[in-house]
C-alpha cells in the first residue's frame, strides 16, 4: 500500500520510491521517531500504523484524512 500511495503522490514517478526509504515516506505513527518524522514531512503526508482505529487520536478522526 505504501508503494502505491507513494506513486500516486508522485504522479507515477518511481524515482522518489527508489531513493527514499519506506520509514521516511510512511513513518509509523505509534513510535516517537515516526511521529516526529511524519510531522516534518510535506503534505499530503503518508503515515503508516498498525493501531486499531479506536486508538487513533480523536482529532485525527475529525480531520479530512483518508484512512
Amino acid at each position: 500500500m505504501l508503494e502505491i500511495l507513494s506513486l500516486i503522490r508522485q504522479d507515477g514517478d518511481p524515482a522518489w520510491c527508489r531513493s527514499v526509504p519506506n520509514w521516511e515516506r510512511g513513518p509509523w505513527l505509534e513510535t516517537l521517531p515516526g511521529l516526529r518524522r511524519a510531522r516534518g514531512n510535506r503534505r499530503p503526508r503518508i503515515i503508516s500504523s498498525h493501531l486499531p482505529l479506536h486508538m487513533f487520536p480523536r482529532a485525527f478522526l475529525r480531520s479530512k484524512a483518508k484512512v
